[in-house]
């Protein structure tokens, strides 16, 4: 609970961050945002064809701080979100849990090429479970279980705010599972009872945002990384793509699709909605939310 409040924190602290960036008489900075709060609903009633009353809810803050004064440069990114979803049948799940940090210092080359130092930060706020047949539950992550720590030199390319990308060859990276079961159970690849895994190799970080039409963007948000130690064909991939869609100036509607690969996350299979024990592969992951509802920019 601990450390789902200080995570709670540090979203609410770039709110404030943000805010005060907005009167800092150095314009070298330039600081943008959305806060949003995305609701989705469905009810029968005597409806001939079925169905199921649901009720879903998801917060995503998502900011901007871009640093550029002469040949140094400096990105941001900070996304916190978290949302529940719920069904007549099953009660609350979540259906979203994120905090991530992706930060690139550059020093200019030539033109749209820099030399580097990049980090990443992502982890969750709260406990995640996976249920059976029978809404039995079984937990499988919480907060700072895991945690993805990665950095390293490297160079990019960067055509705008709006779209870079980064090579680490000399990426160092850390995960991190600080529950006691999860740690017990060895689970994403840390021997068990340890709480920490090491990693090095070669990172690859893209971003791409662009206007599809009038008050219609998608952002795109690609980050690639293979271990040298370990199975270094075994690339983990995590894909993001956000879709923007502009009512008025409060309200939008928003989409997420999530796509995740990681060889040392093991997903155990269901037969007849019963888990298998035993057999946990690693296997795609994929989320997705869709929704309208009120977003404040800045």
């Amino acid at each position: 609970m601990k450390k789902t409040l200080s995570l709670l924190c540090v979203a609410l602290a770039t709110t404030w961050y943000a805010r005060a960036q907005e009167t800092e008489a150095d314009t070298a900075w330039k600081v943008s945002g959305e806060n949003t709060l995305l609701l989705n609903q469905s009810s029968f009633s005597n409806w001939a064809a079925g169905g199921i009353n649901s009720f879903a809810a998801n917060l995503i803050f998502n900011y901007d701080f871009n640093y550029k004064k002469n040949k140094w440069s400096w990105d941001n990114k900070v996304i916190a979100a978290y949302g529940l979803t719920k069904q007549k049948s099953i009660g609350w799940r979540k259906n979203d849990d994120r905090f991530v940090l992706n930060s690139l210092l550059g020093y200019e080359a030539t033109e749209h090429w820099l030399y580097t130092f990049y980090l990443n930060f992502n982890t969750q706020f709260a406990d995640g479970f996976q249920y059976d047949a029978d809404n039995n539950r079984t937990l499988i992550s919480t907060a700072f279980a895991p945690a993805y720590l990665s950095f390293g030199p490297g160079f990019a390319y960067k055509k705008s705010d709006n779209f870079r990308f980064n090579l680490s060859p000399a990426a160092a990276r850390f995960i991190f599972v600080t529950n006691d079961e999860l740690s017990a159970q060895g689970a994403f690849g840390v021997d068990p009872g340890a709480t920490s895994r090491f990693e090095f190799g070669a990172s690859f970080d893209a971003y791409y945002k662009a206007d599809l039409m009038e008050n219609v963007s998608v952002e795109n948000i690609l980050k690639l990384y293979s271990n040298y130690l370990e199975d270094p064909q075994n690339v983990d991939v995590d894909y993001t793509l956000n879709l923007f869609m502009k009512v008025n100036d409060y309200i939008s509607v928003n989409g997420g699709l999530q796509l995740i690969y990681d060889d040392n996350t093991l997903i155990p299979r269901q037969e007849n909605g019963v888990l298998v024990p035993g057999s946990e592969r690693p296997t795609l992951q994929v989320r997705q939310v869709f929704g309208a509802g009120i977003t404040y920019k800045f």
